[in-house]
């Protein structure tokens, strides 16, 4: 049998058309920052000196210094370890070990396991069963 090329030519699929490659839309150089936006500083983070915060914090790590979160809620997770001359914070919640005095506009949470020491001025407070709390609580009236 004797090869034909004609026939081969013909078996073969056409070549599918080139399209052109659509451009995606360029990236935004940074991402805007979310409404309510919160940060974290986690459990092997270690931190000595002042924190200021414009959002939510919680902190998870360890903090020798001071704390201000001014307006916004500040969460201490239950691997936190702070030994600080202040915490200010509209909101408090401690989960973990906190040693210093607190400022705290509307209410402190101090959950079980929790350990609290060192005086509190705020509106409110919340201490659970199981919670250690040493120190002055000094009860405001709430300033919105």
């Amino acid at each position: 049998m004797a090869w034909n090329r004609d026939r081969d030519e013909r078996q073969q699929p056409a070549p599918e058309p080139v399209r052109p490659v659509q451009q995606a839309a360029p990236l935004p150089a940074r991402p805007a920052p979310a409404p309510g936006g919160s940060a974290v500083l986690g459990r092997n983070v270690s931190v000595k000196g002042e924190i200021y915060s414009g959002e939510d914090l919680t902190i998870d790590g360890d903090v020798e210094g001071s704390v201000e979160v001014a307006g916004h809620r500040l969460t201490l997770g239950p691997n936190s370890n702070l030994k600080v001359s202040q915490v200010k914070a509209h909101d408090l919640i401690v989960f973990g070990s906190l040693t210093g005095k607190v400022h705290v506009v509307d209410k402190v949470h101090i959950r079980k396991d929790a350990s609290l020491i060192g005086d509190i001025q705020t509106a409110g407070i919340v201490i659970e069963d199981g919670a250690y709390f040493r120190g002055g609580i000094d009860i405001t009236k709430k300033m919105e």
